[in-house]
């Protein structure tokens, strides 16, 4: 086990693994580590604890110290000439009339660098607005193209939920998202409606995909043939995933069809995943070639238009 605490840099940022020594640090202090962009100014979101060995990346960096009143002072100073260093760089891009949209500026700690993130359709040839702005700052300048899902996280703003962005507030980093999980939750796959503010997948379907795996798995299919608990065989018409209800076409005695809605503990299917081999719903073999039968005496009646 290796004592550590984890540091953040920017708002919502990946948080990274340093190590205390003999220091106390308890959670939301700040510190003054160092970096491999040097010396920096950081929030502690995670106090002095123990983690396994393997979730420590090698070598660990010690911290420097406790953040000073001075080094607080430094930061802040540090956040207004940023937003100077923003304007300034944003009337040299006009200037220099390049394709690329300024996002954020931002000074390290101990004003060796100045970093200022954009975002472009492709490459931009900037050679000349950096020594541009090297002359003005008189300082290292690095410029740093980002995609529009970095951008989103560095802007924030407010969800299609009325919330702020998790991205934003919470999210340290960015989750792999499909259409697939969409197509799980059931929800429309208009891409307006299931893409964020950065006009990619919305992050919080992976929230949820985990347990509408799960739910999903103890349903039958739409369109799958079941055996009622009062011995009927029918076909689901739709599915309610989170109440695990079951809508299902039934043949009454006098060959009228209905629909009728069961829990889904009432009803006998195949089971979905060969990993769900123990459901409790499976039917046995009798009843999967019964079910198969009337799947195809279904199908032929479908294709003769009955």
């Amino acid at each position: 086990m290796t004592k550590v605490i984890g540091v953040r840099f920017r708002h919502a940022g990946k948080i990274y693994y340093f190590s205390p020594g003999d220091l106390e640090i308890a959670t939301g202090e700040h510190v003054i580590v160092e970096t491999a962009r040097g010396v920096e100014y950081g929030h502690v979101v995670i106090g002095n604890r123990e983690v396994e060995d393997e979730k420590v990346v090698q070598p660990l960096k010690s911290v420097i110290r406790l953040a000073t009143d001075k080094d607080d002072e430094q930061s802040m100073t540090n956040r207004e000439k940023e937003k100077e260093a923003y304007k300034i760089c944003q009337e040299k891009i006009r200037k220099h009339k390049l394709d690329m949209k300024l996002i954020d500026a931002e000074y390290t700690f101990d004003n060796n660098k100045v970093l200022f993130y954009f975002t472009a359709d492709g490459r931009i040839d900037f050679r000349e607005l950096v020594k541009d702005l090297a002359s003005v700052f008189r300082t290292r300048i690095e410029l740093r193209q980002i995609g529009v899902r970095d951008e989103t996280k560095i802007l924030g703003g407010i969800g299609i939920c009325g919330r702020p962005l998790c991205c934003y507030t919470h999210q340290s980093e960015f989750l792999p998202v499909s259409i697939k999980m969409a197509k799980e939750q059931n929800l429309s796959l208009n891409p307006t409606k299931i893409s964020g503010v950065c006009g990619r997948l919305m992050c919080c379907l992976k929230h949820e995909e985990e347990i509408y795996e799960e739910l999903n798995s103890r349903l039958p299919s739409v369109g799958e043939y079941v055996t009622t608990k009062d011995g009927m065989k029918g076909e689901v018409n739709s599915v309610n995933v989170l109440r695990q209800l079951v809508k299902v076409i039934v043949t009454l005695e006098n060959e009228e069809k209905e629909i009728r809605e069961y829990k889904v503990d009432e009803l006998k299917f195949r089971p979905r995943r060969k990993k769900e081999r123990g459901n409790k719903n499976q039917v046995d073999d009798k009843e999967l070639k019964e079910l198969e039968a009337l799947e195809q005496k279904e199908g032929k009646s479908k294709l003769n238009g009955s």
